[in-house]
Order: C-alpha cells, then sequence, then structure tokens
C-alpha cells in the first residue's frame, strides 16, 4: 500500500510540474490576437454641403465624432465640404469609385446617374417625415434603395431629415399659373420637373451657388430648405417673397453613401457602430431642424419677409402635373414601378390614422 501511495504521489507531482511547464510554452493562437492592437481604420467622408454649414455640415461632422467614440477611435472619419475634395454634385461618384469611403448628401442630387434615386429624397405631395422614416426602416423602402444602388458599389443609409421645406423664394409674386411661366427656378428631383411642365425652366444648382445666382438674377426663383438653412445663406437678402407649404418636398431624406467594398472588410462591431451612428445622427438632425425653423422664421419675420402661400389654382396644378411626373417615372423601370406602387400603398395604408390624428390636432390647436 505504501508502495501504491508512493506511485501516486509521485504521478500527481509529475502532473503538477508538467502544468507549470505549459506557462512556459508560447501563447496560442486565438491569446496572440487578443493581445495584438486592434485595428484601425481611417476613412473619408465627402458631402455635398459648404464647411460646417448649419444642420447639413454640422450633421456630417457630428457624425464623424460620434463614430470615433463609439469605436474608441478605432475608426475615424475625416470630413470634406463641397469642393474640397470633390464638387458637391460628385459625391456619389466618388463613394462609387472608392475615392471616399462615404458621402453625405440627398439623393436625388444623383438624378442623372441613378434616376430612380429620385424616390429617396422626397416625392411632391408625399410621405411626411415620420411617414418616410417608417415606410424605409419598416416597410420596403429600404430593400428598395439598396437595390437601386447596389450596381455601383453603394450601400444607402438614412443619416438625417430637415422635414417639411418652404415653397421657396421668389422675386416675383405668384398669383396665378400664368406668373411662373418663363421664370428660372433653382429647384432639383420631381419638383423641378413639376415646374418646367408649368412653364418655367427649372436649374439644378449646389447649395453654396443658390444665393450668388438668386441675387445677380442668373434665376428668378429658388427652393432650399426651410427658414433654419434659408436664414443662414441670407436668402431673404435676395428676393422678396417666401413661399409655402413646400409642395414639392413635404419631408427631405439626407443619406449617407457607403461604398460597399469598403463596408464589408469592416469588422462585425464597427459596422453596428457606424450603423447606429447613422441611426442617431438622423434622430438628431431632424429635432435639429424642428427646434431651429421655429427660431428662424421669427427672424425672418422680424426682418421684413413677406410670407405668401400658393393660390390654390397654382397647388391644383402643381399636384396634378406631380402624378403625372410620378406615374412616367414609374414606368421607366419595373424597379420604378415597384417603388411607386409601394410608396402609394403605404401613404394610403397611413393617411385615414393621421386624418384623424395628426391633421385634426393641428387644426384645432
Amino acid at each position: 500500500m505504501k508502495r501504491r501511495y508512493l506511485l501516486a504521489a509521485t504521478a500527481l507531482l509529475a502532473s503538477l510540474g508538467l502544468a507549470g511547464c505549459n506557462d512556459d510554452k508560447p501563447e496560442t493562437t486565438s491569446q496572440q490576437a487578443a493581445s495584438e492592437p486592434a485595428k484601425t481604420y481611417n476613412w473619408k467622408m465627402v458631402t455635398a454641403w459648404p464647411k460646417n454649414y448649419p444642420g447639413l455640415g454640422t450633421s456630417a461632422e457630428r457624425l464623424a465624432e460620434r463614430v470615433t467614440t463609439m469605436s474608441g477611435g478605432r475608426l475615424t472619419i475625416k470630413v470634406y465640404a463641397a469642393g474640397e475634395l470633390v464638387p458637391a454634385l460628385e459625391v456619389f461618384d466618388s463613394v462609387s469609385r472608392g475615392t471616399a469611403e462615404l458621402g453625405h448628401g440627398a439623393a436625388y442630387y444623383w438624378k442623372g446617374k441613378v434616376p430612380t434615386a429620385q424616390f429617396f429624397t422626397s416625392v411632391p405631395f408625399g410621405l411626411s417625415a415620420i411617414e418616410m422614416n417608417a415606410w424605409l426602416s419598416k416597410g420596403e423602402g429600404q430593400k428598395f434603395w439598396e437595390e437601386a444602388y447596389a450596381p455601383h458599389g453603394v450601400k444607402p443609409m438614412v443619416v438625417g431629415n430637415s422635414g417639411m421645406q418652404m415653397g421657396g423664394w421668389y422675386n416675383k409674386e405668384i398669383n396665378s399659373l400664368e406668373d411662373l411661366k418663363g421664370l428660372k427656378i433653382r429647384m432639383p428631383g420631381l419638383g423641378g420637373e413639376v415646374l418646367s411642365r408649368l412653364g418655367a425652366t427649372s436649374v439644378n444648382l449646389p447649395g453654396g451657388e443658390v444665393f450668388t445666382a438668386l441675387q445677380t438674377g442668373a434665376i428668378d426663383a429658388t427652393d432650399w430648405v426651410s427658414p433654419y438653412n434659408d436664414l443662414a445663406f441670407g436668402l431673404h437678402k435676395a428676393a422678396r417673397y417666401y413661399y409655402y407649404p413646400g409642395w414639392q418636398e413635404p419631408q427631405a431624406v439626407l443619406e449617407l453613401l457607403v461604398n460597399q467594398k469598403a463596408f464589408d472588410t469592416l469588422p462585425e462591431d464597427l459596422q453596428a457602430i457606424l450603423t447606429e451612428a447613422t441611426r442617431a445622427a438622423s434622430r438628431d438632425m431632424l429635432d435639429d431642424y424642428t427646434w431651429n425653423n421655429a427660431l428662424a422664421l421669427d427672424q425672418l419675420k422680424q426682418q421684413g419677409v413677406e410670407l405668401k402661400r400658393f393660390p390654390d389654382e397654382v397647388l391644383a396644378a402643381m399636384r396634378e402635373q406631380s402624378e403625372q411626373v410620378l406615374g412616367q417615372l414609374a414606368e421607366q423601370s419595373e424597379l420604378n414601378g415597384r417603388i411607386w406602387a409601394s410608396m402609394k400603398a403605404f401613404q394610403a395604408q397611413v393617411e385615414p390614422m393621421h386624418e384623424i390624428s395628426e391633421k385634426e390636432l393641428y387644426n384645432w390647436r
């Protein structure tokens, strides 16, 4: 028995010794990976906005800061304003080519390259901001958007919404349809096409050129965004009349363009961080505009701006032409047809609820 105890004790000591020797062995592959510094990614974001422009440019800067903080510096983003790296209207191409990993702009700016993109900023007399967000995130909108951009190697994300816009600044009073004829009006997207059919000439200009064009008479009228941004550009100093409602853009989605290959190289946690930071930026921008539009409109009134409502005759003609323009856009491709059918179906579904909720309350309060 003593001999058996001695053998057992010897075996135990040997096993303990072997365990101790294992501490001197090289680290396993997983241990090495855990101890190595995390890979960092340094990305560029090109925007369609002037440097630090309120609401639009500042939102891009805040998004970059948020991603850096959330990722602990593993993903950093350098923001380039319009013209610093590429012109404002070349943001989409820059991201598609991989010149920049990210772009910050509005989808209807790329209508010459991707006509379908116009659906994803705003459609005349269409969805409101909360309705558009719901169609994109809960309905079919995001799927269609990604399908439209996939051939170009671009992944779209909602990065903001400026809410209900104004009808625009005019140097001529609009009392009838005749007053629109012959006017040169800066208005991108589907709204511009509607005005063209009503006898005006639509012009597509980036934001940085709008004030000068209006002041010098190169254009007779312009839409831009809403009081917050219009005041920042000083458009009230270049035009007399400020029209409402914003029939052409009942809301306006701002998009983050992501180079698909670059996105696919990110580890899953950084992909999630970019996605959620973008979602937070979208909420932040809508809050920003709701708050600042109210303050800016009051300032514009104090400076003598003349607020004007489009006559019913003009709005009715705009709505009629909008339906034709959208119908023809839907006929251009099978994808366009599916998008427009989906958007119309959702609008019809949500309208009854909003008739007895938001609309009714607004009318009474």
